[in-house]
C-alpha cells in the first residue's frame, strides 16, 4: 500500500511554490504571492468551517423569513420524497473521548453525505447520543456525581471533537436519549405498545448480572454465562419483568430478509446472523412405542417423544438416548440400583463423558418401521441408554441416536456398542451409494436404499411427505416449526434509563400513566451519587415512588424499572426526522418524507441486539402509526404483525475496525509502551533498553496495548481532509483498517501536489479573458480529419496531450461515481483520483483550457473526501462560482460529457526487442485498418518505430541493433511490442 501511494501521489515538493501572479479573490488568504503561500491544512479546516458555518446561519435566516412551514411547502417535500436522501451513522455513547473507530465510520457517512448533496439531493445527516446506559451510572457512583452531569460533559466534549473532523452533520436535529423531551416519547410508544398487547409483564427466571445489579437480555449473556458488559458471571433469579412480544413479528422479521439480500442492501453477514437468531427450523416430533421385558412396575411406561431437526434421519436410528436429569431417569432409579449408582456417580464426571448405561429390560421401536414391510431393518428393536450428553432442559430430554448424521451419537455408538455398523440414511451421492463412507455425514444429499420409495431424493425435500404419512398411518409423528428467538426483556433494575410509564395500584392493578402526566421523569438522588452506593436508587425514592393511581386515585407506586437501553436505540432514527416535535414522536409528513433511512452505517458487532430490536420496533410502530395499504402507500388500516412490511434501514454498511500498530518484547512478548520504543528511525523501531528490534502487530486499540492514538491529535497535525483521505484510502470499507501515522505522508504529498497545480492554473486563468468560461469537452474535440491534418506537429502533440488527460476524466467521472454509490469501494476514489491527479500534471502540454476543465471536475470528485481542501481550490478556480457546499447551491456533481467516443487513442506504445533483448519502448501509432498483411505491417511498423528519436539514438547508432538488418519480425498484440532477429555482426 505504501508503495502504491508513493507512486500515485508522486515525488515530494518544496513547500513554496513556483512565484506566480495572485488571483483576483481567494476566499482563504486574500491578495496572497504565491510565492509565499503554504499548504496549511489545519487553517483551511478552520476557515471552511467558519465559512460554513456562516452559510448556514444565513440561509436558516432565509428560510425562517420565507415561511417554509407552511402547507404548499410541506406539500411539496412530500411529493419529492426522490429529492431527499437521509444518510445516517449509528450515534455514538458520550464516552466522553472520539476514538479512530467514531472517526472513520462518521468520515465515511460524511463523505458519503457529501457526494449526495453535490448531486443535488436534500441530505439529512443528523447527529444524537446514545446517552443512556450503565457506564454512566457506574461512573456516578465511582466519581459522586450526578450521571446527567457526567453524560452532559462528555456530550459536549465530543461535539467539539466531532466539529473538528469538517463533516456536516445538521445539529440542528440533535438530541440525546436522555433528555426528558426524548424519554417522554419512548414512553409513549411504550404505551402505544402497551395498548396493543405488545408488552407484557411476567414472573420469569432471568439473567442476573451480581457486578452491575441488574437484569439482561439472552442477547446479552455470552456463549460462556458472562455478562457483555461486565464479565460477571451471570445468575439466574425469578422476577416480575417487562417484555416486548418481539415473537410476534418472528414471521416477518425473517420473511422480509430476503428484502433486504436484494442486490446486496444489506451484508450477506449480517442477514446470516438474524437468520440464525430468529432459528426458525422445521422438525418433527416422534413417538417410539416402547417394550417392557417382566417389570411389571413399569407395565404403564408410555411411548418416548423425541424432538428433532433432522425428521429425514428417521431411517437410520439406531438407539433412544435419555437425559441423566430427566424425569424417566429418575423414576427408573428408584426401582433400579444399577441405574441409580450410575447417576450418582455422574456427579463426579468430566465434561465430555460419553459413558452411558444400557437399560437391559427397555426396548423402543421405531415408528417407521409401522409403516409398511418396505421398512424391515428399522422393524429391529431399538437399545435405549441413559446417555450424558443429552440435555434434560432441552424439549423432551430424549433424543433418537443417529450414528451416521450426528457426531456426539457418532461418538456415544462407537463407546457404548458392540456393533460397529454405522447406518447411513443419507449420501452426498446422486445414486443413494453409501459405500466407502466413513463417520459422521452431516450435510444434506441424497437419500439411500434405507429409505425405501425415498431412495435417491434429495433429503431436503422428503420432510414433510415422510412426517405426514407415518402420521396418517401411525399417528406417531407431528410437523413442528420452532424459533429461537425469544420475548424481548426489556426490565433494568437501574436508575440511569427511561422510567417505564407504568403505575402499580392494588386496587386496580398497573396502570398506564396519562399522556399528560408524560414524561416521567427520573427525580434527582445526589445523596445516593455522593455515598457510592450500588443498586437501584429509585426503589428508595420515596417521594418519586409514591403517587396516586390514575383510575382510582388511590395511593399507588410507581414501577422503579427502567427501560434498557436499546429500547432508545430503537427508534432514535425515526426522531431525528422530526426532533422538534412535542405532541408525537414522529409526523406523518416526517415519516413519509424522510422515512426509511437510505443509508445506516455502522459495526458489525450490533448485528444481532440493535438492528433486531430496531427492526421490531419499526414494523409495530409504522405499522400501527402509518401503515401501507395493498399498494404499499401508507393508508389507515392498521397491519397484523405477520404483515408488517415496513423496514427502517434500506441500505446497511458494516464498516470495519480500526487497529493501532503494537509493538512487542522480543523475548517476553510484553505490549511495550511509547516511551519504551526507540522512534527516533521509524523505519527502525528499537527497544531501548536492549536495542532488540520489537515484534509489530496490528491489534485492536487498548491501554493494556499501549496503541490507542488520539483522532484529534492526528487532525491537528495533519488536517482534518488529510486525515479523512488517509482513513479512506489506507483499507476498503468493510475491511480493518491497520492505522499507521507514517503512511499519511503519501495522501500530504498528493494534496501538495494538486495545491501546487491549481495556483498554477489559476495564474494564467486569471491573466486570460475566458478563464472561467464553461468547457464543452464534446464540442472541444469534434474535429474533422482535414481539421487535425492541417494541424502542426506542435498542435498534433498538444491535442494527443489534451485528448489524453479529457479521456482520464471522461473515465474517472463514472468510476468515482459508482465507487460512492457502491460505498464498500471508497478506498479506490483516492487511488483512482491520484491517477488523474498524475494525467493533468503529467501532461503539460496539454491546452490550459483542457487542464483547467480537467482540475476542476477532479477538485468536485474529491470534494465528499477533503471538503475544505477542495472548497479552496474550487475558490481559486471559480472565484465567482460560490461554495461547492453551500446550503443553497444546487448540484455540482461531474457527469459524462459524452466526448468519451471522441477520445479514442491514436497512438500506444510500442516495446522494440532486438534478439530477444529490450531496447526501448516507443510511441506510434495505432494500426491503420487497411493494413492486414502480415508484411506490409512488419514495413508499416518498422517504419513507425524509426520515425521516433528515441529509436533512432537506440538501434541506429550499433549494426548489431539496426532493425532494418532483421532477417524475421514477430509482431505481437497488434503493434504493442515487437522483436526484430538482426544477424550477429562477426568480430575480425
Amino acid at each position: 500500500m505504501y508503495r502504491t501511494i508513493r507512486k500515485l501521489a508522486g515525488p515530494g515538493r518544496l513547500k513554496l511554490s513556483t512565484p506566480t501572479p495572485t488571483p483576483r479573490w481567494s476566499p482563504f488568504i486574500p491578495h496572497r504571492c504565491y510565492a509565499t503561500v503554504q499548504l496549511d491544512l489545519p487553517a483551511l479546516d478552520r476557515a471552511w468551517r467558519q465559512r460554513w458555518s456562516d452559510d448556514r446561519l444565513l440561509e436558516k435566516r432565509r428560510r425562517e423569513a420565507s415561511s417554509p412551514t407552511t402547507p404548499s411547502n410541506r406539500e411539496r417535500d412530500v411529493q419529492n420524497p426522490a429529492d431527499h436522501m437521509y444518510i445516517l451513522s449509528m450515534f455514538p455513547y458520550p464516552s466522553g473521548k472520539l476514538h479512530l473507530g467514531h472517526l472513520r465510520v462518521y468520515t465515511i457517512a460524511d463523505a458519503i453525505a457529501r457526494y449526495h448533496k453535490l448531486r443535488g439531493r436534500n441530505v439529512l445527516l443528523p447527529m444524537g447520543w446514545d446517552a443512556f446506559g450503565l457506564p454512566a451510572e457506574n461512573a456516578a457512583i465511582e466519581r459522586g456525581v450526578d450521571p446527567a452531569e457526567w453524560t452532559r460533559d462528555n456530550m459536549a466534549r465530543m461535539k467539539e471533537q466531532i466539529g473538528l473532523m469538517n463533516g456536516m452533520f445538521d445539529w440542528s436535529k440533535e438530541l440525546a436519549t436522555c433528555d426528558p423531551d426524548f424519554y417522554k416519547h419512548t414512553q409513549k410508544l411504550f404505551l402505544l405498545l402497551h395498548n396493543l398487547g405488545l408488552v407484557t409483564r411476567q414472573r420469569a427466571v432471568v439473567n442476573w448480572d451480581p457486578v452491575d445489579k441488574t437484569v439482561l437480555a439472552n442477547e446479552q449473556v455470552d456463549s460462556e454465562g458472562r455478562s457483555w458488559r461486565s464479565g460477571a458471571v451471570v445468575e439466574q433469579r425469578p422476577l416480575e419483568q417487562w417484555f416486548f412480544r418481539i415473537t410476534e413479528f418472528k414471521e416477518a422479521l425473517l420473511r422480509d430478509l430476503d428484502e433486504l439480500a436484494k442486490e446486496n442492501c444489506w451484508p450477506e453477514r449480517v442477514l446470516a446472523m438474524q437468520k440464525n437468531w430468529l432459528g426458525r427450523t422445521t422438525g418433527a416430533r416422534y413417538r417410539f412405542p416402547l417394550t417392557v421385558n417382566n417389570e411389571p412396575q413399569l407395565k404403564g411406561l408410555e411411548d418416548l417423544e423425541i424432538y428433532t431437526t433432522r425428521p429425514e434421519t428417521i431411517f437410520g436410528v439406531q438407539f433412544i438416548a435419555i437425559s441423566p436429569n430427566s424425569k424417566l431417569a429418575r423414576d427408573l432409579a428408584s426401582s433400579d440400583p444399577q441405574i441409580r449408582q450410575y447417576l450418582e456417580a455422574l456427579e463426579d464426571s468430566t465434561e465430555g463423558n460419553m459413558q452411558g448405561h444400557k437399560i437391559p429390560y427397555i426396548q423402543a421401536h421405531n415408528p417407521i418401521s409401522r409403516t409398511g414391510d418396505e421398512y424391515s431393518i428399522q422393524a429391529t428393536p431399538l437399545p435405549v441408554y441413559i446417555a450424558p450428553y443429552v440435555r434434560g432442559d432441552y424439549e423432551t430430554g430424549v433424543v433418537m441416536g443417529v450414528p451416521a448424521h450426528d457426531a456426539r451419537d457418532f461418538a456415544f455408538w462407537r463407546q457404548n456398542s458392540s456393533s460397529r455398523e454405522i447406518r447411513y440414511a443419507i449420501t452426498p451421492d446422486p445414486t443413494g451409494s453409501s459405500v466407502d463412507m466413513d463417520g459422521p455425514y452431516l450435510e444434506s444429499g441424497y437419500m439411500t436404499e434405507l429409505a425405501g420409495k425415498y431412495s435417491q431424493r434429495p433429503s431436503n425435500q422428503i420432510v414433510e411427505p415422510l412426517v405426514e404419512q407415518i402420521q396418517t398411518e401411525t399417528q406417531l409423528a407431528k410437523l413442528r416449526t420452532k424459533w429461537k428467538l425469544r420475548d424481548w426483556l426489556i426490565s433494568r433494575q437501574r436508575y440511569w434509563g427511561t422510567p417505564i410509564p407504568i403505575i402499580h395500584c392494588e386496587s386496580c392493578g398497573p396502570q398506564p400513566v396519562p399522556d399528560d402526566q408524560l414524561p416521567v421523569e427520573l427525580p434527582k438522588v445526589d445523596h445516593h451519587w455522593a455515598g457510592g452506593r450500588a443498586g437501584n436508587p429509585l426503589e428508595s425514592a420515596t417521594d418519586w415512588v409514591n403517587t396516586l393511581c390514575p383510575k382510582c386515585h388511590g395511593l399507588a407506586k410507581r414501577d422503579t424499572d427502567t427501560m434498557d437501553t436499546f429500547v432508545d436505540s430503537s427508534w432514535y432514527y425515526m426522531r431525528f426526522t422530526d426532533p422538534h416535535n412535542k405532541e408525537s414522536p414522529i409526523s406523518e409528513i416526517a415519516a413519509r418524507t424522510r422515512l426509511p433511512v437510505d443509508i445506516y452505517i455502522g459495526g458489525v458487532e450490533h448485528a444481532i441486539l440493535h438492528l433486531l430490536y430496531a427492526r421490531f420496533f419499526y414494523k409495530a410502530i409504522m405499522g400501527n402509526l402509518y401503515p401501507k395499504n395493498a399498494e404499499g402507500v401508507m393508508g389507515s388500516m392498521a397491519e397484523p404483525p405477520h404483515e408488517s412490511s415496513h423496514e427502517p434501514f434500506k441500505r446497511l454498511i458494516t464498516q470495519g475496525m480500526v487497529h493501532g500498530k503494537t509493538y512487542l518484547d522480543p523475548d517476553t512478548g510484553r505490549f511495550l509502551k511509547p516511551d519504551e520504543v526507540d522512534l527516533s528511525n521509524p523505519s527502525e523501531p528499537k527497544l531501548v533498553a536492549s536495542g532488540k528490534t520489537p515484534v509489530i502487530t496490528y491489534e485492536k486499540m487498548s491501554k493494556s496495548k499501549h496503541n490507542g492514538v488520539d483522532p484529534t491529535t492526528i487532525i491537528l497535525k495533519h488536517g482534518a481532509d488529510a486525515t479523512r483521505a488517509h482513513i479512506i484510502f489506507q483499507a476498503p470499507v468493510a475491511e480493518v483498517l491497520n492505522w499507521d501515522d507514517d503512511k499519511i505522508s503519501g495522501i500530504l504529498r498528493w494534496l501538495r501536489r494538486v495545491f501546487d497545480h491549481v495556483h498554477a492554473l489559476a495564474s494564467i486563468a486569471h491573466s486570460s479573458s475566458n478563464g472561467s468560461a464553461p468547457f464543452d469537452g464534446k464540442a472541444y474535440f469534434s474535429k474533422t480529419e482535414d481539421e487535425l491534418s492541417a494541424m502542426s506537429p506542435e498542435k498534433t502533440t498538444q491535442w494527443e496531450d489534451s485528448m489524453a488527460v479529457w479521456r482520464t476524466v471522461q473515465e474517472s467521472i463514472p468510476s468515482v461515481t459508482a465507487s460512492y454509490d457502491k460505498v464498500y469501494a471508497l478506498n479506490t476514489v483516492v487511488s483512482t483520483l491520484m491517477s488523474l491527479t498524475n494525467a493533468i500534471i503529467d501532461k503539460p502540454g496539454a491546452s490550459h483550457s483542457v487542464r483547467l476543465a480537467a482540475t476542476t471536475e477532479l477538485v468536485r470528485l474529491m470534494a465528499p473526501i477533503a471538503p475544505a481542501f477542495a472548497e479552496e481550490c474550487w475558490s481559486i478556480l471559480r472565484p465567482n462560482a460560490g461554495m461547492l457546499f453551500s446550503e443553497a447551491a444546487r448540484a455540482q456533481w461531474p457527469v459524462p460529457d459524452g466526448s468519451l467516443p471522441l477520445l479514442k487513442v491514436k497512438r500506444t506504445t510500442c516495446t522494440v526487442a532486438v534478439n530477444g533483448k529490450k531496447r526501448c519502448i516507443v510511441e506510434i501509432p495505432l494500426k491503420p485498418a487497411h493494413i492486414e498483411d502480415s508484411a506490409a505491417l512488419e514495413a508499416w511498423i518498422t517504419e513507425q518505430i524509426l520515425m521516433t528519436p528515441k529509436a533512432q539514438e537506440k538501434l541506429l547508432g550499433a549494426p548489431e541493433n539496426d532493425i532494418r538488418k532483421a532477417t524475421k519480425v514477430f509482431v505481437m498484440r497488434g503493434g504493442k511490442g515487437v522483436n526484430y532477429l538482426v544477424p550477429k555482426v562477426s568480430k575480425i
